[in-house]
């Protein structure tokens, strides 16, 4: 499991650790990290494509003949603008939220379980419909090597790495070996949650800003859209375990469940991410990105 040292990722694991017989796994950034009795952390930088391999290579070592039966990939993170870069000269929302998972799910799914589960964490952000920001076309070179941009640019490159996420799953949920092994694929959006790490490393006055339009603007939109209805942490964490421990399963032929209201939906999601022909091009992109084939 990745991010679950904090936020709704750390409440999550709570729930997840405390199923009886359950061994959990998780990569962590630093040290010092407070986790439930039993779960064993190991390092993981998701900034870094190397520090990735390095964290497959260790769970497969630490796990011998055993399989993975859940495979969670929960990591995020947002910037005030899209200008900081990954360990290989990506841009860094692109490169952790997406890069660095799509790496992690390519090393580690042939070690999952048959009837295993993969999870990853998207966001309703991805979709124009909900988000206006949300994009509209997708050129992962782009999203990897951004021009400087201006205000907005951080929410915008977020928004783009949650699309990339969605895609990302359901390119996964097609490949032959998965459906084959029964494996359930699931694109997870927790909904406006607060209380997160998102955007820490905003200026104090731009953190305030933020907070002010969540508690005006947001609640005005909340009364005629539910996606903007504020969740919390803890419901979005046990939710994201319900959906991790096969509590909350989409229905036949889908993969996406968005939490509205503190309740799992399953929407469709954008057009956009539902293009065949935009995860083909994003998961050939990524390989190369990656340097897998």
């Amino acid at each position: 499991m990745t991010g679950a040292t904090a936020g709704l990722g750390a409440h999550a694991l709570q729930h997840i650790a405390a199923q009886p017989g359950t061994r959990v796994i998780i990569g962590a950034r630093g040290s010092g990290r407070t986790v439930p009795p039993g779960v064993e952390v190991i390092p993981l930088d998701l900034a870094s494509l190397a520090s990735v391999s390095d964290f497959a290579d260790a769970v497969t070592r630490r796990l011998g003949g055993a399989r993975i039966d859940v495979l969670v990939l929960n990591a995020g993170m947002q910037t005030s603008n899209a200008e900081a870069r990954s360990a290989e000269g990506y841009e860094l929302t692109f490169a952790v939220n997406h890069l660095a998972h799509y790496l992690l799910a390519r090393l580690l799914v042939p070690r999952m379980a048959d009837q295993g589960r993969l999870v990853i964490t998207t966001s309703e952000t991805h979709d124009p419909a909900i988000t206006p920001i949300a994009p509209k076309t997708l050129d992962p070179r782009a999203l990897a090597f951004p021009g400087k941009g201006g205000f907005g640019t951080g929410i915008r490159a977020y928004s783009a790495s949650k699309l990339c996420n969605l895609l990302t799953a359901q390119s996964f949920a097609a490949l032959g070996s998965v459906t084959t092994r029964q494996i359930t694929v699931i694109a997870f959006s927790p909904g406006l949650t607060g209380g997160t790490s998102l955007g820490r490393d905003s200026s104090p006055a731009r953190r305030a800003f933020v907070t002010l339009l969540m508690r005006t603007v947001f609640r005005l939109i909340a009364l005629f859209r539910p996606e903007y209805v504020m969740g919390t942490p803890e419901r979005a964490g046990e939710a994201l375990a319900e959906v991790s421990l096969g509590a909350v399963t989409p229905p036949p032929g889908r993969i996406y469940i968005s939490l509205v209201k503190g309740e799992p939906k399953f929407p469709d999601p954008s057009e956009l991410a539902r293009s065949r022909d935009a995860q083909d091009r994003l998961w050939r992109a990524s390989a190369a990105m990656v340097g897998i084939d």
